[in-house]
């Protein structure tokens, strides 16, 4: 049945509930995004932006939504700026990975026949020599690199107000503070969010994890990303590089950084010469919101007719979004479900051990 009132309010100005904002006001329905902090103040304002793939192998659900949506990205990220007349800093520059021994080369080649498969021929990963993409690529202790063109990169906090600005366009609101909700309600409130809900049911579906990252003055704008030994390594188009992250589940104060984040740092150099001695402009830690499924929570709230869920998009939030913000639109605007398997909350209640973390 499609909404009748075409009222429809988002709890949570972050890349989930802007995008699925954005959805429903590009269909017609009347939106307001409300934040009690403002656009993009948790996770989707940090700093990195990294549009990866999962390796693609062992492929399920939770991959084939992911790779849609990055199949997807480009236009849905045009659509976005032309809409708003803000950039978000998207491109489409691929990725590199570090491989570190003979045992690492053979499965990366072995998983480049799976994205033969999978892919449909839209992207690429293949195993390249190292020294083939010049100084711009990771030491790779095997002397081969995976290059795969699938990855993309954009810069958070603009895509955040850029997706706010669209939305305003449309004829929404994006509101800080604390407003009534009108219509059909969706709750995508991040960390807090997974927490009030694990408290709601009585049962954890998922918490916040603390991640920090940094951002240096290097200028590499059409250079690929890299992967290499666990840290993203993301140029962005105005100059900067990003480094992130680290993942904490133990931590004091989740807004600052510390030691981890130097470490980290210097490990970025050792994988990637060309930054030492680039500048560091701004360190930057957070909570991202991380279901136990690792997949996005998804769907109608248990018992709660009329409000929704769309949470826990962890690292891969923003590669997520365009596909996310569709499947919410359809299920609020017209109750049509094509939420995957194993992204309900219900998937989760029943068997949380049954759920797949999946790999990066």
């Amino acid at each position: 049945m499609r909404l009748a009132t075409g009222d429809v309010t988002v709890v949570g100005a972050g890349v989930f509930g802007l995008a699925i904002g954005y959805c429903c006001a590009r269909r017609g329905a009347r939106v307001q995004v409300i934040d009690r902090e403002g656009v993009g103040a948790g996770a989707s304002g940090g700093i990195v932006g990294a549009l990866s793939p999962h390796v693609p192998d062992n492929w399920n659900a939770k991959k084939q939504f992911q790779f849609e949506s990055l199949i997807t990205a480009q236009d849905f990220w045009n659509g976005v700026e032309a809409c708003s007349g803000k950039s978000v800093g998207y491109g489409l520059v691929g990725r590199l990975q570090s491989l570190p021994d003979a045992r690492a080369v053979d499965l990366a080649r072995a998983r480049a026949r799976g994205a033969g498969m999978h892919w449909r021929g839209k992207a690429r990963w293949e195993v390249v020599r190292a020294g083939a993409c010049g100084d711009w690529e990771p030491v790779s202790p095997a002397g081969w690199l995976v290059r795969d063109t699938l990855s993309a990169r954009l810069h958070p906090r603009r895509t955040c107000a850029s997706l706010a600005g669209a939305i305003r366009t449309l004829g929404g609101d994006v509101v800080v503070g604390q407003v009534v909700p009108r219509g059909r309600v969706v709750w995508a409130t991040g960390a807090s969010g997974l927490e009030a809900l694990s408290q709601a049911l009585g049962q954890p579906v998922g918490r916040g994890d603390k991640g920090q990252a940094a951002l240096l003055r290097y200028a590499a704008p059409r250079a690929p990303q890299i992967f290499a030994d666990g840290l993203h390594i993301v140029p962005h188009d105005d100059g900067t590089v990003a480094v992130g992250s680290t993942s904490e589940r133990d931590f004091d104060a989740p807004q600052t950084t510390d030691a981890q984040l130097e470490a980290l740092l210097e490990r970025a150099v050792t994988l990637v010469p060309a930054l030492r001695g680039a500048p560091v402009l701004e360190r930057w830690a957070g909570l991202r919101p991380r279901a136990i499924s690792r997949a996005p929570i998804l769907g109608p709230w248990p018992g709660q007719a009329g409000h929704y869920i769309a949470n826990g998009g962890f690292k891969i939030g923003f590669g997520m979004a365009p596909k996310v913000a569709e499947v919410m639109a359809d299920l609020v605007l017209e109750d049509r479900d094509a939420v995957p398997e194993g992204f309900r909350v219900e998937d989760i209640l029943q068997s949380p051990e049954k759920q797949s973390p999946g790999t990066t």
